[in-house]
């Protein structure tokens, strides 16, 4: 007590009234929030749903907890107030006290909205070519929250800001020595989002061939990409940004090309008669390009002749693509067969 009164010298030693009065606030204020507040609050974003304003109606869903803490803590502060008989809000020991609470909870609530988006950024906006920027810049926006969070609650308690700042400044020339390399990957990270050579769910493959997966997330460090046998990688952004990336997933087209070996002693015009029935027969398909196809012999050798099938399909469909190209292939087995031209084994040509 003597401690209390060193601290807000006119504070009241409470009765067990004025406890059992402080309990009921406290009770009757948690009673208010759950079955009032949350109430409200869930009306109204459903409200908006149902107007298909969802973003208005999800800031306001992710705003309830802090919404929630914040009315308690106030319900506290009044029962406290009530109990030793001082006003906490607006005492000059306790009003700044109350006040950083009141902003922390405020800050608290636009971060977890930051964080909703952040697993969900899908939903904040239908153009998917943001996907992958929307993740990167909402989790900086979560660090920028709590640097501004931090700021403001000590400027209540008359901090010296400016003397900090230069500490942190001087602390990060040092420290950028030390972690040149995190900051490569951040640096890189920022080109990745700037850049958009793609985006989350996109196909990739690195010019040396060494990543090649599906890209799951990306972060300030890194990124993750499923490869093709269900692992996760973490690779390095900086890794990333310095090598030529194909993005397969942006493809229109998708390439087709077959080696065929038929011996040279086959008569000239029955292999050109053959070649062009498998020209005719890769046109005639519904689902290749009809601009670019090639059925040539391209290399001779002393006992064979290699013949170049190359053709496009109009898909980034992969299983597509496939089928199509078994239609082919079967194709061209049986006009082989119908000319009485025999495939030989490259190996056999060596």
């Amino acid at each position: 007590m003597d401690s209390l009164k060193w601290f807000l010298p006119k504070f009241a030693v409470p009765t067990w009234l004025d406890i059992v009065i402080a309990i009921v606030i406290c009770l009757i204020g948690w009673l208010i929030q759950r079955f009032v507040i949350q109430k409200i609050i869930n009306r109204m974003a459903l409200f908006l749903k149902n107007r298909h304003r969802n973003f208005q109606a999800n800031v306001l869903a992710q705003f309830s907890k802090a919404i929630g803490y914040a009315f308690l803590a106030a319900v506290i502060v009044l029962s406290l107030s009530y109990l030793i008989d001082v006003p906490l809000f607006t005492h000059k020991s306790t009003k700044n006290f109350v006040l950083s609470i009141m902003v922390f909870f405020a800050f608290k609530g636009v971060y977890d909205v930051l964080h909703f988006y952040t697993k969900q950024p899908f939903q904040l906006s239908d153009e998917e070519d943001q996907n992958v920027l929307l993740p990167f810049f909402l989790r900086i926006g979560k660090v920028l929250t709590m640097l501004f969070a931090m700021f403001t609650i000590a400027s209540f308690w008359n901090f010296n800001l400016n003397g900090f700042l230069t500490g942190i400044g001087l602390t990060g020339v040092a420290l950028a020595f030390g972690i040149r390399d995190t900051l490569a990957h951040v640096f890189g990270g920022m080109s990745v989002a700037l850049d958009n050579p793609f985006q989350i769910g996109d196909w990739i493959a690195t010019e040396d061939q060494k990543i090649e997966g599906t890209i799951e997330d990306i972060n300030l460090r890194s990124t993750l990409i499923q490869t093709g046998d269900k692992g996760l990688v973490y690779v390095p952004n900086s890794y990333l940004v310095n090598r030529p990336i194909y993005n397969l997933s942006r493809r229109e087209k998708r390439k087709c090309e077959h080696f065929l070996y038929v011996a040279v002693d086959n008569e000239e015009e029955s292999l050109r008669s053959a070649l062009t029935a498998i020209h005719k027969e890769i046109y005639l398909h519904d689902q290749t390009e009809k601009d670019i196809i090639h059925v040539y012999i391209d290399e001779l050798h002393h006992n064979c002749y290699r013949v170049l099938v190359r053709f496009f399909i109009a898909t980034n469909d992969t299983a597509v693509m496939l089928e199509v190209r078994q239609d082919i292939l079967f194709a061209i087995r049986q006009i082989m067969e119908d000319f009485a031209i025999p495939l030989v084994s490259p190996i056999d040509n060596e």
